[in-house]
């Protein structure tokens, strides 16, 4: 009987790991990314301004779209 109340626990015990884990991540997260957020088009345009380029639309669009090709395919 002692044997089944064990593996029982352990069982509990690894969900409440999982459950816990996923939260915590998740937290994480979502502070890394209020305080980080993803570049736009509007930081591009404020970066490429900083390097001495002026930065059309066009070009502002095709790094973009580089860009998403990129975090697509990992």
């Amino acid at each position: 009987m002692s044997t089944i109340w064990w593996i029982l626990l352990i069982i509990v015990a690894l969900i409440a790991g999982v459950a816990l884990g996923f939260f915590i991540a998740r937290q994480y997260m979502m502070k890394y990314l209020k305080e980080n957020p993803p570049i736009n088009e509007e930081m591009l345009r404020m970066m490429m301004m900083q390097m001495g380029q002026k930065p059309s639309q066009k070009k502002i669009n095709q790094m973009m779209n580089q860009m998403n090709k990129i975090s697509n395919k990992k």
